[in-house]
């Protein structure tokens, strides 16, 4: 029963119905207070709908226990740091984003999202370079991975 009404909240926020989304999940949370899964859905509606303050509760308890897929792991610790990001608290933000990028190296919306975090919390050096590191990484590069990874580093060298 749970894992149906938990399909059918996820569907109705991805048809856009996010209210109608809230509603039952926040009713699941209250009932399968221990559920992870539950918890990480819970959250992932708010941020979707604005209400990131509401959202952070249920990123803790969706982070606190076992059973979230490591796909949905990487989603709550990247939601939960940007989340924590919008609300003002960079520092926990960034301590969030260290966290993830701990269980998943090198992951590029975590190193993005950190990049914004940086920037907020006055330390936008390192943010540009987290950011030339993740587009010198991808294939997006056009031929210049070599000098957008030395620049990354070298933010400051000029002639």
């Amino acid at each position: 029963m749970l894992n149906e009404e938990l399909a059918q909240a996820v569907r109705l926020r991805e048809e856009g119905k996010r209210g109608e989304a809230r509603q039952l999940l926040v009713e699941l949370a209250r009932r399968h207070p221990d559920d992870v899964n539950v918890a990480y859905q819970t959250a992932w509606v708010h941020d979707t709908l604005g209400l990131e303050a509401e959202a952070v509760p249920y990123y803790e308890r969706a982070l606190a226990g076992a059973g979230l897929s490591a796909e949905d792991r990487r989603g709550a610790l990247t939601g939960y740091g940007s989340t924590l990001r919008v609300l003002g608290r960079f520092e926990e933000a960034l301590e969030v984003f260290g966290r993830g990028l701990a269980e998943f190296p090198g992951d590029p919306a975590l190193r993005t999202f950190m990049a914004m975090a940086l920037h907020n919390a006055g330390r936008s050096a390192e943010a540009v370079s987290t950011l030339l590191k993740v587009v010198a990484e991808s294939d997006k590069s056009g031929g210049y991975r070599r000098a957008i990874e030395y620049y990354a580093d070298n933010l400051d060298e000029t002639v």
